[in-house]
């Protein structure tokens, strides 16, 4: 696949995982609430669309980089450990709605605000790590 494509396929893969991460946190949220159709919904949407995003955002990630020579680059490797914490913040909230849909209560302390503020503040020094690749 050409560079130009493969970052296009990873750009939108990186849109559907970030806007599927919102929609765990928000339904987490919703769930205390005691809105369980909404976590039925966000289930479903994680599994069917924010996964498989997820696992595109890494193949073509690892592509890019690759193919652009990018990881002897230090930028590269914040990059990674926020992906990565992204990644594992996925696993969290998977977990999550897989006990909320069982109708357990699970004990966390993960507020949706703050939450939403982290993938956003998490985002924002992605992207200007890939752009201004400051070292």
């Amino acid at each position: 696949m050409p560079y130009l494509w493969m970052k296009a396929a990873h750009v939108a893969s990186v849109l559907i995982f970030i806007g599927g991460l919102f929609s765990q946190s928000f339904a987490v949220a919703a769930a205390r609430r005691g809105d369980a159709a909404i976590v039925a919904l966000a289930h479903r949407w994680d599994r069917r669309v924010t996964v498989p995003a997820m696992l595109a955002v890494w193949l073509t990630g690892a592509m890019i980089a690759a193919e652009g020579a990018w990881f002897a680059s230090p930028w590269l490797w914040p990059k990674l450990a926020l992906v990565l914490v992204l990644t594992g913040l996925h696993g969290v909230q998977s977990g999550l709605l897989r006990q909320l849909r069982r109708g357990q209560q699970p004990n966390t302390r993960l507020h949706g605000v703050m939450v939403a503020a982290f993938i956003s503040a998490a985002v924002i020094f992605i992207a200007a790590l890939v752009v201004v690749k400051p070292f």
